[in-house]
C-alpha cells in the first residue's frame, strides 16, 4: 500500500482533493492535512484520512512520518511562509523522499532539488491560455518525455494533408497515431483520408513534428508538399539526350515559380559530355547536380535520393517511366510525377481533370488547385460521357466548387456529352492532371477501340502529365 502525504490548503487543494476521491488508484492511501477549514468529502470512497494541524508545524509532521511510511508529499498550501516552511520540515525528515510543490508565487524557480518537482501554477494557466491560441500545436507535457514527441494539431480548410489519404503521405521518423474528428477517435489505416477540421494525433521526433505542424497549417506556396519539399529531374541519357536541354528549361520552370524550394538534377548514363558540362554549370544553391557513372538501371538510385532530398515531384519521359520496373518503383515511391510532353510546361494554360472515380478525384483535388495556383493556370474540371450520364459526378463536382470558395481559386466544371478521348486529343496547351494509379501501366490490346482515357494515357505523349498518387500499399 502507498501512502500519499498532501497539505492542503485553498482552493486548488480542495479541487485536488475531490479529484483524488473520485478516482479510485489501487493499492494507495491518503493523510490529508489542513491547518483550517477545508471541503473535505463528506464520505471519502478511497482511503483517506483528514487531519486539522499545523502543517508548518515540525514535531506534528514528523509524528506523521512515525506512523505512516509515505512515498510522496504534496505541498498544497495558500501562503508563501507555510509552503517554505512545510517544506524545509519535509527536508529535515527526509531528503530524498519525493515532493510536489505548488507554487503560486514564482518563489520557488531557483529551487535546485532533484527531488523535488515544482509546479509553477501561474506559468502553466499561462502555458493552457497559450496553447488555446490559433495556430499553436498543443503538445503531451505528461506522457511520455513530455519534450514534444507527442502533438496534437487541427488541420485547416486549405492545408496540403487535407483530403489527402493517411497512406500517401510519407511517414519518416513521424507517424499518424490517431485522428479524431466530430468527438469520434479514428484509429488511421493507409486507406483514412484526412479531411479539414481533422485534430491528428502525431507521435514523432519533436523537431521532425514542430517542422509538421508548420506544414500541415501552412497554404500557401506549399506545392508539392505533402509528398516532399523539393524538384527532381531524371535524366537517362541513353533516352533522353536529344531533349534534355528542354527537360531541364521545363523543370527551372518551375523551379521559379516555387520560393524555397530545391531542384535536384540526377543523370545516369551519362555518355554525351558536352551535354553533361551544360548540366553541371547550372548548379546553383537551388540546384544541385548528381551524376551516377556505373548504375545501369536508374531506379537503382532513385529511392536513395527520394529521402535524402525530401523529394516531393519527379520529373520524367515518358520514355522512361515506360521501363516496367521503373514504372513499379516511382509509383511505390508515392511521389508526384510530372511526364513531359510535347508541350513545353511554360507554354501551358490550362490544367485539365478528367472526371474518374470519386474517391481518385477527392485524393488529387488539393493538389489541382495548388499547381494551378502556383503556375498561374485555369482549371477546368472536365464530365465529358458518352451517354449524358452527369448525375453520378455530383458529389465530385460539388467537392470542387467548395475547394475553390476555400482556396479563393476558379474552377470551370464543363459537362458534355462526348468521347473523352477525342475531346482531350483536340485540347490545346493543357497539363491534364490524373491519379497515378497502377492500372496505368496495363495496356489496352485495342486502344482506338476505347473511351477510357486511362488506355491511353501512357502512350500520348502531346500533352504534359501530372500524376498524383492515391492508392495505398
Amino acid at each position: 500500500m502507498k501512502n500519499i502525504l498532501i497539505l492542503a490548503d485553498g482552493l486548488v487543494a480542495e479541487e485536488f482533493v475531490r479529484i483524488v476521491n473520485s478516482k479510485r488508484i489501487a493499492d494507495t492511501s491518503y493523510t490529508v492535512v489542513t491547518p483550517r477549514e477545508f471541503a473535505f468529502p463528506s464520505k471519502p470512497v478511497v482511503p483517506m484520512e483528514r487531519l486539522t494541524l499545523d502543517p508548518t508545524s515540525y514535531s506534528k509532521v514528523r509524528q506523521l512520518f512515525n506512523r505512516h511510511n509515505f512515498s510522496v508529499v504534496f505541498i498544497l498550501l495558500d501562503t508563501l511562509e507555510e509552503a517554505g516552511e512545510s517544506l524545509k520540515n519535509i527536508r529535515r525528515i527526509d531528503e530524498r523522499i519525493r515532493v510536489v510543490l505548488l507554487d503560486s508565487w514564482n518563489a520557488f524557480r531557483k529551487l535546485k532539488q532533484s527531488s523535488t518537482q515544482v509546479l509553477n501554477s501561474n506559468e502553466m494557466l499561462a502555458n493552457q491560455l497559450y496553447n488555446l491560441l490559433p495556430g499553436v500545436p498543443v503538445i503531451a507535457r505528461n506522457v511520455g518525455l513530455g519534450e514534444g514527441e507527442i502533438m496534437e494539431v487541427m488541420v485547416p480548410f486549405g492545408s496540403p494533408f487535407a483530403y489527402r489519404h493517411v497512406g500517401s503521405i510519407q511517414q519518416i521518423k513521424w507517424r499518424i497515431a490517431a485522428i479524431y474528428r466530430d468527438n469520434k477517435l479514428l484509429l488511421p489505416n493507409n486507406a483514412t483520408m484526412i479531411r479539414p477540421q481533422d485534430v491528428l494525433l502525431l507521435v514523432g521526433r519533436p523537431q521532425v513534428l514542430n517542422n509538421l505542424f508548420q506544414r500541415i497549417q501552412k497554404r500557401t506556396g506549399m506545392f508539392p508538399e505533402p509528398f516532399g519539399r523539393n524538384l527532381y529531374l531524371f535524366l537517362d541519357l541513353s533516352r533522353d539526350r536529344e531533349q534534355a536541354r528542354e527537360y531541364l528549361r521545363e523543370a527551372l520552370y518551375l523551379l521559379e515559380k516555387l520560393e524555397e524550394r530545391e531542384l535536384v538534377i540526377r543523370v545516369v548514363n551519362p555518355g554525351d559530355f558536352s551535354l553533361l558540362q551544360d548540366i553541371r554549370s547550372l548548379e546553383s544553391e537551388r540546384v544541385d547536380v548528381l551524376v551516377d557513372y556505373t548504375a545501369q538501371k536508374g531506379s537503382t538510385v532513385l529511392t536513395g535520393d527520394m529521402q535524402r532530398y525530401d523529394i516531393g515531384l519527379i520529373f520524367l519521359s515518358l520514355e522512361c517511366l515506360h521501363k516496367e520496373e521503373l514504372f513499379e518503383q516511382v509509383h511505390d515511391l508515392r511521389k508526384l510525377v510530372y511526364l513531359f510532353g510535347e508541350t513545353p510546361l511554360p507554354q501551358v494554360r490550362e490544367a485539365v481533370i478528367l472526371m474518374s472515380d470519386e474517391e481518385e478525384m477527392e485524393a488529387i483535388s488539393s493538389t489541382s488547385f495548388y499547381i494551378s495556383e502556383a503556375l498561374g493556370l485555369s482549371l477546368c474540371l472536365c464530365c465529358f460521357d458518352p451517354e449524358g450520364d452527369f448525375a453520378a459526378n455530383k458529389r465530385v463536382v460539388e467537392h470542387f466548387e467548395n475547394l475553390s470558395h476555400i482556396f479563393h481559386y476558379p474552377v470551370k466544371i464543363e459537362e458534355r456529352q462526348a468521347n473523352p478521348v477525342r475531346e482531350l486529343a483536340k485540347m490545346e496547351h493543357i497539363l491534364q492532371i490524373t491519379p497515378f494509379v497502377r492500372r496505368l501501366k496495363s495496356k489496352w490490346r485495342l486502344p482506338f477501340l476505347s473511351t477510357d482515357v486511362d488506355d491511353y494515357l501512357l502512350e500520348n505523349i502531346r500533352h504534359p502529365k501530372l500524376l498524383v498518387p492515391v492508392e495505398m500499399g
